[in-house]
């Protein structure tokens, strides 16, 4: 996603059995293994499903930013019970994800629309958000500020849950963070991704102050049977960046 009066340059390249979509430079925007292309290629996709672990059954999804359609694909074959909404700015982003990238036609449980997510959040309009907005290398600033996050915790619902998708070497991580503390009280919680420069972070409605390594240990096993993906090794990066006290994260950081 990207403002501004020229258009960035959409690209599609396939290397190696994987397709990558490139906006506005060379930065690997999205990509999809070409003989599973409802996979989670990245790491950094996988990683953001680790909300998972305090949010466990999503009902209604509001993402921001399509790219090549990897999280919203996901949803739709693992997340039966999950109705997904897709806001993505540049129509040719679209129509690249549905050409090149297998994104499904809408139906009941999954539209994608063009629109400018700042326009798309309204008070309590899903209970979860998820925010993956590049342009190249650089974090859409307009989906950072202040207000913006403001409106976030209010499109939210209780119990909720915000992922935000950031670059471990962004110079305004730890301000973009700070403004995602105090729009959702402190109950924000982070995770380096396994492998890519890629730092997660979560803001919860409704959470619980801590929760229990163990039980977030047990959660992990059952998601990591159930999806096949590494929450385990997610637990053991949450305990590594994020503050705990008695045995249990804190999710409010007290």
């Amino acid at each position: 996603m990207s403002r501004g009066k020229r258009k960035p340059t959409i690209a599609v390249s396939d290397s190696r059995g994987v397709r990558t979509l490139h906006v506005g430079g060379e930065a690997i925007q999205s990509a999809m293994r070409i003989d599973d292309p409802h996979a989670l290629a990245l790491d950094y996709t996988r990683c953001m499903m680790a909300f998972l672990l305090l949010h466990p059954e999503p009902r209604k999804a509001l993402m921001i930013g399509l790219g090549g359609a990897s999280l919203p694909k996901f949803f739709h074959r693992n997340l039966k019970r999950t109705q997904v909404r897709v806001v993505e700015l540049d129509p040719r982003v679209i129509a690249a994800a549905r050409t090149h990238f297998a994104l499904p036609p809408d139906d009941e449980r999954l539209v994608v629309e063009i629109g400018d997510g700042r326009e798309a959040l309204a008070p309590e309009c899903c209970d979860l958000l998820v925010v993956d907005a590049y342009h190249d290398e650089l974090h859409v600033p307009e989906l950072a500020t202040a207000e913006f996050y403001d409106a976030a915790f209010l499109a939210v619902t209780e119990p909720g849950a915000m992922v935000v998708n950031f670059m471990d070497d962004d110079p305004k991580f730890d301000q973009y963070l700070q403004r995602l503390e105090r729009a959702f009280g402190g109950a924000v919680i982070a995770m380096p991704a396994l492998y890519d420069p890629n730092v997660i972070a979560f803001a919860f409605r409704g959470a619980p102050a801590a929760i229990d390594w163990r039980t977030l240990r047990d959660r992990a096993e059952k998601l990591e049977a159930r999806y096949g993906l590494p929450f385990t090794r997610y637990v053991s990066k949450l305990r590594g960046m994020n503050r705990s006290r008695a045995g249990a994260l804190l999710v409010h950081g007290d």
